[in-house]
């Protein structure tokens, strides 16, 4: 092939990607435009790959090791480069974004109000990747329950309760929410556990008793004592409160268990009686008067 027959083809190969396909906002689309796109496309998607795996390497680098945590972070960089990545697209081939944002406004507008809840979730999930206020493996205490965080998402956030079901709670409620988290710092729990006594009770002796019991419980945390407090005196019973610090707040209801039963056996060992409601009833000596005829008459 001489270079005339060389020049007639690459004329022909130019002609044919010159071809105009279709127009977008008063601009011609040829096959050219498309390829050039499609490269843009092409290159966004392997730049995605590796800022992915950069975020991954600092997270693990700053010991954030949790799955969840990264997987958001990916998204986050996925969904931020794929945007730029089309817009740069757009522009270089010739597509005013201008005019596209203008003429797709309304259609914009209705379909932010419609995904309004969404972006509100999306939103909050962003806040809490950033803040970290909350992770997976965090146990909180959210609308009423005790939950475990199993998985964090761009919109919801999957959690574990204590009878093992599985609750999708929106990120929105996680932000807005007033939410306590048992393993923010640390995943020291205090528990408390209520006891009342009779009056005719030597309460030296209960003191004693329940400082020993709560002090022989092997799971307490041992770097803080337990606290014994008299709370009230009650209508029919002297209310203590006993106070033991543990580790692990999701095993609170069986340790809660564990130290009634080693509270019962610890006061009727010491032969102190654990009060039950009653009701004590007086009579005015007139009706005192009045029983004591009616039962000599009988």
């Amino acid at each position: 092939m001489d270079l005339k027959e060389l020049k007639e083809a690459l004329d022909g190969t130019y002609s044919y990607l010159d071809v105009p396909l279709f127009e977008i906002a008063g601009t011609r689309i040829t096959v050219a435009t498309l390829i050039t796109l499609l490269l843009i496309l092409i290159a966004t998607f392997l730049i995605s790959r590796l800022a992915q795996g950069a975020v991954v390497r600092g997270l693990r680098a700053g010991r954030i090791t949790a799955e969840g945590t990264q997987g958001v972070a990916r998204r986050l960089v996925h969904y931020a480069i794929l945007v730029i990545g089309l817009c740069v697209g757009l522009q270089t081939v010739g597509i005013n974004l201008s005019a596209l944002f203008a003429a797709g406004a309304i259609f914009a507008v209705a379909v932010g109000f419609a995904m309004q809840n969404i972006m509100q979730n999306f939103v909050a999930g962003v806040i809490l990747l950033v803040e970290r206020a909350i992770k997976p493996g965090d146990i909180l205490f959210i609308d009423g329950r005790v939950v475990r965080v199993i998985e964090m998402g761009m919109r919801a956030t999957i959690a574990r309760t204590r009878d093992e079901e599985e609750v999708i709670l929106p990120n929105s409620l996680l932000v807005q929410s007033s939410v306590t988290n048992y393993t923010l710092r640390d995943s020291l729990f205090r528990l408390r556990v209520p006891v009342g006594v009779t009056y005719d009770s030597d309460m030296a002796v209960v003191r004693q008793t329940l400082e020993e019991t709560a002090a022989t419980q092997s799971w307490r945390e041992r770097g803080k004592d337990p606290v014994i407090h008299l709370k009230a005196f009650g209508s029919s019973s002297v209310d203590f409160e006993v106070s033991v610090w543990m580790q692990d707040p999701w095993l609170a209801p069986q340790r809660l268990s564990e130290m009634h039963e080693a509270i019962w056996w610890a006061l009727k060992e010491a032969g102190v009686t654990i009060a039950f409601p009653q009701v004590d009833v007086h009579f005015d000596a007139p009706v005192v008067e009045s029983l004591g005829r009616l039962g000599q008459t009988a």
